[in-house]
């Protein structure tokens, strides 16, 4: 990170990269999903929200966002060397859909060992943490994700008319993206989605990655007994994505780059 990326989701919890994923390639992974969508109705998003796992799965241009160079190198900064992706999955919203209530760490726990965020020394500590990519606009005031910006490092849990949408707020942020945009946040963060109420579907993947000794998911991407939908890309993968695909664990040897 530079030095303004890196204030920034000091301050924030978050950080907004424009123009991540190039036209081409979101021309691509939106033509594919059209044609999903078409041969099967489930993807539809009939209910205004379809949860779809293992987007890595659906091809070149899917699975080149496990390591997108732009996105690796301040994972590292935030996670150390030896991060892994944990899970990922695809959220479609159709309008009308009611949104997500804000969520985040466990409040009511002394310590929540994996969503934390620390400074020490100069250097920035994280748990968990999230790449959203945006696959179409998300306009001003048209919903999707929200965030308390400064929430990762509040000592108290939002109130809970709050949390639940009930009411609105001025400390919840809408975080407005262009297709191609990819925000990186804490897990540590509050965030949530507010109702959708753009132009069309909203189509958004989720990568979430954690330290390397940490798990979440309670999985593993590899060895792909763990994924049966691994088996179809296993050859595909270049060393890097092997690692991040590795389960967790304390050996971070078996994780040094080749």
């Amino acid at each position: 990170m530079n030095e303004e990326e890196r204030y920034l989701f000091d301050l924030q919890g978050y950080l907004h990269l424009e123009g991540v994923l190039g036209p081409d390639a979101l021309e691509r992974m939106n033509a594919w999903l059209d044609e999903k969508a078409e041969a099967e109705p489930l993807w539809r998003a009939q209910t205004g929200n379809a949860h779809i796992e293992h987007p890595i799965t659906w091809g070149p241009d899917f699975l080149a966002l496990l390591d997108q160079p732009r996105v690796m190198p301040i994972l590292w900064e935030l996670m150390g060397e030896y991060f892994r992706l944990d899970h990922d999955y695809a959220i479609f919203l159709q309008p009308g859909h009611g949104g997500l209530q804000l969520h985040g760490p466990k409040m009511r726990e002394p310590y929540d060992p994996l969503h934390f965020y620390h400074y020490v020394d100069g250097k920035i500590f994280c748990g968990l943490c999230v790449a959203t990519f945006a696959l179409t606009d998300v306009p001003e005031g048209a919903g999707g994700l929200a965030v308390i910006p400064g929430s990762h490092k509040s000592n108290y849990p939002v109130p809970e008319d709050i949390r639940m949408l009930k009411r609105a707020s001025p400390i919840v942020k809408q975080v407005p993206t262009k297709a191609g945009d990819c925000v990186i946040f804490t897990e540590r963060l509050i965030h949530g989605t507010l109702p959708w109420k753009g132009p069309g579907i909203r189509r958004t993947l989720f990568f979430k990655y954690a330290p390397g000794s940490l798990s979440w998911e309670n999985r593993a991407y590899f060895p792909p007994a763990e994924i049966p939908e691994i088996h179809a890309i296993e050859a595909k993968l270049t060393p890097e994505q092997r690692r991040l695909l590795m389960a967790a664990s304390a050996d971070d040897h078996r994780r040094n780059r080749v």
